[in-house]
């Protein structure tokens, strides 16, 4: 089903009546849209909560596990724990990037 068709002209109805029609549609459109937009960024932002969160604790559990394994007077596990955040923070910044790429092209391919 295409929402983007023109209406075309029912016999008898007035020129009124299809401008309220096409209103409607329109405003249906929008409302899909916005609900799509609202869940994909929930969507969105528990992705890259997670994608930091992980990569942190990877990088912490791998520290302490170095920590036991190989004393020293270097901390793995800070050490590890600011690399596992770092790497974390450019995945999300990545995959936040790349959604919005996708958000505006097809935004500029439907006005075309």
């Amino acid at each position: 089903m295409n929402d983007d068709r023109q209406e075309k002209a029912v016999p008898g109805s007035t020129e009124f009546s299809q401008q309220v029609g096409m209103k409607a549609a329109r405003k249906l459109k929008a409302q899909r849209r916005v609900t799509q937009t609202v869940w994909s960024g929930l969507g969105m932002m528990g992705m890259v909560g997670w994608s930091v969160a992980v990569a942190t604790l990877l990088g912490a559990a791998l520290g302490l596990w170095l920590d036991q394994r190989y004393p020293g007077g270097r901390s793995w596990t800070l050490a590890l724990l600011a690399l596992g955040l770092t790497l974390g923070c450019f995945n999300a910044w990545h995959w936040v990037a790349k959604e919005d790429r996708e958000i505006h092209e097809q935004e500029r391919n439907g006005r075309e």
